[in-house]
């Protein structure tokens, strides 16, 4: 009914279903709700669901300080698997035929996904790891899995790994806080909350790990940090900010990040 008495604008509808109390709820809810209502039909709790592919990898852009906002413009190719799109080509055929991926550089890497291009025959292997359609036909709506191989992307995948070291350079410009302090920040970054106590602990440990491992394997720190092709202004400790590194990849990698909570 309102849908139709705002003369169908849409904007108008979304705007009232995101706002409203219904949708804004938390997805907390007591024992005996989820006995009596697991499947949620009386919406007396939000959704929890991972979120969409394309959602995942731009708000993993946001919080490194990578994406670029701007709106408009042609398509981009950013990081791909070399070949793959030769799979599924033929031969010999030039870029101009779109049989060739040749990747972007620069600031095009860090478009939002909604600028990715898309080759119906071989979509963004990682988006397509988090169930993106290959749009070869339209549907309804998306399916959601929770697969091994996503925790790999999250952990491997360049765009990650480098989103991970660009969070580390964030954690490492508050030089007035403690190596606490800078995980703190990071915590409320990505997820809008301070750490537990216990969570703190395990973070701090990691770091302590990470760091002593890095520092006697120089070599190994430099080839971590080398990911991706952006680069840091300032050059910080490689030891520090690999293992620094590791904290945000495993921050960015949380249930509660790639999940609507």
């Amino acid at each position: 009914v309102e849908f139709y008495e705002s003369g169908w604008d849409v904007k108008h509808i979304m705007k009232q279903i995101l706002m409203s109390a219904t949708y804004r709820q938390s997805s907390a809810g007591t024992p005996e709700l989820w006995k009596e209502d697991p499947q949620n039909r009386l919406l007396a709790r939000g959704a929890r669901f991972r979120l969409q592919a394309e959602a995942i990898r731009d708000a993993t852009l946001k919080v490194s300080g990578l994406l670029v906002e701007r709106v408009g413009g042609a398509s981009v190719n950013p990081y791909q698997p070399e070949g793959l799109w030769r799979e599924v080509s033929h031969y010999g055929s030039s870029p101009a035929t779109a049989q060739v991926f040749v990747q972007d550089h620069g600031e095009k890497l860090y478009r939002r996904s909604m600028y990715t291009y898309w080759k119906r025959t071989v979509p963004p292997p990682t988006m397509a790891t988090f169930d993106a359609p290959s749009r070869e036909t339209c549907i309804v709506k998306r399916s959601r899995t929770n697969t091994p191989l996503q925790a790999l992307a999250l952990l491997t995948d360049v765009t990650y790994v480098e989103a991970s070291r660009k969070l580390a350079e964030r954690m490492l410009e508050q030089k007035t806080l403690t190596s606490a302090g800078r995980i703190r920040f990071a915590m409320r970054v990505v997820l809008a909350r301070e750490p537990s106590d216990r969570e703190l602990d395990v973070f701090l440990k990691g770091w302590e790990r990470y760091q002593s491992r890095f520092a006697a394997q120089p070599e190994a720190a430099r080839k971590f940090l080398d990911v991706g092709e952006s680069r840091s202004a300032i050059q910080y400790d490689p030891a520090e900010h690999a293992a620094f590194t590791v904290i945000a990849s495993l921050i960015l990698n949380l249930d509660e990040t790639i999940n609507r909570e």
